[in-house]
């Protein structure tokens, strides 16, 4: 029996790529790379969210007035009495946005693959909103058709909410797996919002992930600090330099972490040899077209029914129906 006015917790016992192993096993191939998930330890979390609130970094800010003008708009799309699914989810700020202008919302359920994180996120929501049964889900959110029927009400429609650009960490092959299996969760009748970076001046691209304080190099050195603290590993990170920039012909960011010389570096008992200008890669951040995006989504099974920008054209909020 469903508990109202409660969070209910639902652990799928996700299989966690284990840092030491990932790290080896990215370190070991020609080219070096480490999935950028790896990125958010704590200390690194920490320093995104400042990011977050930096003059270049015009990506949150930029989401979050384009969801506080358009919930509204987004609410009646969605109808009365569904259930939202947050992918990852994330800063509460966006969800409560969306929870506050939804009709009688039937149920909030968060799914990430850290329990802490989750039961932190559906305590809160359970506080400021506790007409709304949460039922926080321990999984990999990267495969929405393998979340489980049980924990859906058997009657509303379905809303996925995947804000935040993460769609941009994916391959557009990989983004396009990913909706198709939202698209299998939400069914007939159910609907996506999906908040999605837009091409531009690739000075402002550029400026955003290389801002003049430095912040974003040290959230991305930390991948180094961290292998230090967690695995042994014996970096020194002024060996090494931050480097991100926008690839045109690809439509994407690129991150990598840069050794500034021929060295050799312990890993958890492994040495890793690195020559000078030789990159470990860590994030693909893809930009899309709004167009571009909805022939992607399009691939997935989903319909474009509504799109949101600001006024400079920076970012995109989509609504997409199933079909």
């Amino acid at each position: 029996m469903r508990q109202t006015n409660l969070a209910t917790f639902v652990d799928l016992a996700p299989i966690e790529e284990r840092f030491r192993e990932a790290a080896l096993s990215g370190l070991s191939n020609p080219r070096k790379s480490i999935p950028c998930r790896f990125l958010y330890d704590q200390r690194g979390s920490a320093l995104f969210d400042v990011i977050c609130d930096l003059p270049e970094y015009y990506v949150t800010r930029t989401e979050i007035r384009i969801l506080q003008e358009r919930a509204g708009e987004i609410a009646a799309l969605a109808g009365p009495r569904c259930q939202l699914v947050e992918f990852g989810s994330g800063a509460s700020r966006k969800v409560k946005l969306l929870l506050s202008a939804l009709k009688n919302p039937l149920a909030y359920i968060p799914v990430d693959i850290s329990p802490e994180f989750l039961r932190l996120s559906a305590v809160g929501i359970v506080k400021e909103f506790p007409g709304v049964d949460v039922i926080a889900v321990c999984a990999d959110f990267a495969e929405p058709q393998q979340l489980p029927d049980y924990i859906f009400w058997p009657f509303g429609s379905r809303l996925g909410f995947f804000p935040g650009s993460t769609i941009g960490n994916l391959t557009p092959d990989e983004a396009v797996s990913f909706l198709r299996g939202c698209r299998s969760l939400l069914r007939a009748g159910g609907g996506m919002v999906v908040g999605v970076d837009l091409k531009k001046d690739p000075d402002v691209l550029h400026d955003a992930y290389n801002d003049a304080d430095g912040v974003t190099a040290a959230f991305t050195l930390n991948l180094l600090q961290r292998m230090n603290r967690e695995i042994g590993g014996d970096f020194d990170i002024d060996r090494f330099s931050h480097e991100a920039f926008y690839n045109t012909a690809a439509g994407r960011i690129e991150i990598y972490i840069r050794s500034l010389m021929n060295q050799i570096v312990g890993v958890a008992g492994k040495r890793i040899a690195f020559a000078s200008g030789e990159r470990i890669h860590v994030e693909y951040s893809y930009k899309y077209a709004i167009e571009e995006f909805q022939c992607l989504a399009g691939r997935a099974g989903f319909s474009p029914a509504a799109v949101w920008t600001d006024r400079n054209n920076l970012f995109s909020v989509h609504y997409l129906k199933t079909r």
